[in-house]
């Protein structure tokens, strides 16, 4: 299948007929796919030999081509299912209909209806190739995006069987997206294809750096960077995974970062120059008939790889984030020569730094073990105090109980009994838990909290907003408010744990969620920011 072509590459094989065979003419424009009958010979006779000659010449049939033969056969058999069938191996190229026996066909066409209902039986790659181009050719589906997610099922079910599924597969569904105009996301095609270059990566960047930077993959920036990163020692041992996980993020970071300084993202401070329309020919080294959706279409493409700022700029990041992440690892030996503005590297370090010990810590899991069956004696604890606390009658004194007994002496002991030493245990913690328990309220859960009024007055609007969305629809609600803000959701999480550390002595948010004992607080900014 792998056939170099400077031109469009379109299937020169005949079909099997009866009938006799004909040229197929050459493929340079869609018109010429279809002869133009040749002008009328001069005819000596009578008028009447004249006008029948001349009637002949109008009913020649045009030459019908390969590919328009298959797209009708494929109309043909749309609906057409097999029985159970033994599989029969099937090894063609540019296969089609004609080139099956009787016994690849059952096979197929069971196989097809398979597909069809979301299950990939075993096979072989010619049958695969059979399918897909009559999905390329309007076959098989009525809806585009219907067509597409038979593709992408297909691609993704054989992928790992059949490499090249890869080199073609991702072209494919780019065209298919193109003529359907789907606008979808290149990013799954990059996701598939290591370093998928040309007008493809150009627009992914283009699309990601506009409107989608969260989206931002490690092999789509490759072509960003003068340095080869993938010829470090690091990278080549225990920072792959680490380097392609966190360029993208920190990419990301700084275009919002620039975005949140200057107002304008990192597109506009180095606009690439304006797009131009680009010819990208339609299913190469496919059976597909031109006449469908036409030989070739033109796609805008801006040329953000040739920017000399953007890829000056990309190519240091990528070194910074190696450097940082050499740091974190313990790995010995720097990048020399980084020069980045002063600004920009500790953003970056501190986001990294972050993050790193972060996963650090969730891999590890909870320092501290907690109990469940004391948590349990501890809520019913609670709410023995709260309820003698909430006695109608509070002229009388209240008469301490066989409940609280010794209860303010055990509490913290019970809840916070836990892997590590007991020196390790912040004491302010424990005195926390035993003080609100002396008082009958639960830590967090006071409404008067002058600390929640601290942390209320050292929120930004755009902060305290950006909480309580987190706290309606998560981070998927989150991050388009972020991008709106010209920031970041990573940035803004960030600030706002800055700022609940300072005054709350604690993270208010952990990872994209929130930590649900401050939910009372939650409540209480609702109340203020109504």
């Amino acid at each position: 299948m792998s056939h170099e072509r400077n031109d469009p590459y379109f299937s020169e094989l005949v079909f099997e007929s009866t009938e006799r065979e004909m040229p197929i003419p050459p493929r340079e424009s869609s018109a010429a796919a279809v002869p133009k009958p040749a002008p009328a010979k001069r005819t000596s006779g009578t008028p009447e030999v004249q006008q029948l000659a001349l009637w002949a010449e109008e009913r020649r049939e045009p030459v019908k081509t390969t590919e328009g033969e298959f797209v009708q056969r494929a109309k043909e058999m749309a609906d057409y299912k097999e029985a159970p069938a033994l599989f029969v191996p099937f090894k063609s190229y540019w296969p089609t209909y004609g080139h099956m026996t009787g016994a690849q066909s059952r096979w197929y066409f069971y196989w097809r209806g398979e597909v069809r209902e979301g299950r990939y039986p075993k096979t072989d790659l010619s049958y695969i190739f059979l399918h897909v181009y009559e999905l390329i050719n309007g076959v098989g589906w009525n809806e585009p995006k219907e067509g597409l997610r038979q593709l992408e099922g297909l691609w993704e079910a054989y992928r790992d069987s059949y490499k090249r599924l890869d080199q073609y597969m991702s072209a494919w569904i780019a065209d298919f997206s193109f003529v359907h105009k789907l606008n979808i996301s290149l990013s799954r095609i990059v996701a598939r294809t290591r370093g998928l270059a040309g007008d493809l990566a150009e627009m992914e960047l283009m699309r990601c750096l506009t409107t989608a930077p969260e989206e931002l993959t490690f092999d789509a920036l490759t072509i960003m960077s003068d340095y080869d990163i993938t010829k470090s020692k690091f990278y080549a041992g225990e920072g792959k995974i680490l380097a392609e996980r966190y360029i993208p993020r920190v990419i990301a970071l700084i275009n919002a970062y620039v975005a949140r300084k200057h107002g304008q993202g990192l597109i506009e401070m180095f606009p690439p120059g304006p797009a131009v329309p680009r010819e990208r020919y339609l299913f190469r080294s496919a059976v597909y008939d031109i006449s469908l959706y036409g030989y070739s279409v033109l796609v805008p493409v801006a040329r953000i790889s040739k920017s000399a700022p953007l890829r000056s700029l990309f190519t240091r990041l990528f070194r910074l984030t190696e450097n940082k992440l050499r740091e974190l690892t313990g790995y010995r030996g720097r990048l020399k020569g980084i020069k980045i503005e002063a600004e920009m590297e500790d953003a970056v370090s501190r986001y990294l730094e972050r993050e790193f010990r972060r996963e650090q810590q969730e891999a590890k899991g909870p320092a501290v073990v907690i109990d469940p069956e004391k948590l349990t004696r501890l809520e019913n604890d609670s709410d023995i105090v709260r309820g003698l606390l909430t006695v109608e009658d509070s002229q009388n004194p209240i008469e301490e109980t066989d409940g609280m007994a010794g209860l303010s002496e055990q509490t913290a002991a019970d809840v916070l009994e836990a892997d590590m030493p007991t020196e390790d245990i912040d004491k302010d913690i424990v005195n926390d838990i035993n003080e609100s328990v002396k008082s009958g309220e639960p830590g967090v859960n006071s409404g008067g909290n002058p600390e929640w009024m601290e942390f209320n007055v050292a929120l930004q609007p755009l902060e305290r907003k950006a909480l309580l969305l987190l706290a309606e629809g998560g981070i998927s609600a989150l991050q388009p408010f972020a991008a709106e803000s010209g920031t970041m959701a990573e940035l803004l999480i960030n600030d706002i744990n800055e700022i609940a550390m300072e005054h709350l002595g604690d993270l208010l948010i952990d990872g994209d969620e929130l930590s649900e004992e401050y939910e009372p607080l939650l409540q209480y900014l609702r109340g203020e920011s109504s």
